[in-house]
């Protein structure tokens, strides 16, 4: 339950780990949508 207690009341800690999670939030979202728009091209082009 320490690092718990760091986590939350260190705010570089915080901001780090929040950033960390955004982008690989934003790299997710990014390659479900690159292969989502290559399946619905190859669809379209047959």
């Amino acid at each position: 339950m320490n690092l718990w207690q760091e986590f939350i009341s260190d705010p570089v800690i915080f901001i780090s780990f929040t950033g960390l999670a955004l982008v690989i939030g934003l790299c997710i979202f990014y390659a479900v949508y690159f292969l989502y728009k290559v399946d619905h091209d190859k669809q379209e082009a047959k």
